[in-house]
């Protein structure tokens, strides 16, 4: 009997509502299980339970069928999620770091994206099982953080 990898998401502090927003669309492309907001990250209901529009033009409706859940804090997500036996990858450029490619990931795995110019807070960093990166070739040291999902995730999970 095959057992269905789990795949989720902790997106902690993420600035740009549309970049929230266009992640949440490619989650539900690639199959994502759940999506852990926390921080600052938008969320796709706004503080008085309505709809937001600005997260609509990004997830293009995704937000209305993948699952997620806020958290203030992404010490809360770990803990629940190290209760689960989830094993946790940081997408980040850091001296740990190791290309995304060679991800050895497990039965459940949390895939943590961070803040657009601050990168992944130092909490997720220190507790994360593999750091991964997104090797850079040009000028540039980084791209977009939902741009960057999109490639880590479907290379990672489109198999």
């Amino acid at each position: 009997m095959n057992k269905k990898i789990k795949n989720v998401l902790i997106l902690h502090n993420i600035r740009s509502v549309l970049n929230v927003g266009a992640i949440f669309r490619t989650s539900d492309a690639i199959g994502i299980d759940k999506i852990y907001l926390s921080g600052f990250s938008a969320t796709p209901i706004d503080r008085f339970g309505r709809e937001r529009k600005d997260f609509q033009k990004g997830s293009l409706g995704a937000h209305n069928f993948m699952e997620w859940e806020y958290f203030e804090k992404v010490e809360e997500i770990f803990e629940k999620l190290k209760k689960e036996n989830f094993k946790f990858f940081t997408i980040e450029q850091d001296p740990k770091s190791i290309d995304y490619k060679k991800a050895t990931l497990g039965e459940k795995n949390a895939f943590i994206f961070g803040n657009e110019n601050l990168g992944v807070d130092e909490f997720s960093l220190k507790n994360s099982d593999e750091i991964l990166e997104l090797k850079m070739r040009g000028k540039k040291e980084s791209l977009n953080v939902s741009t960057t999902a999109g490639i880590v995730l479907f290379r990672l999970l489109d198999k």
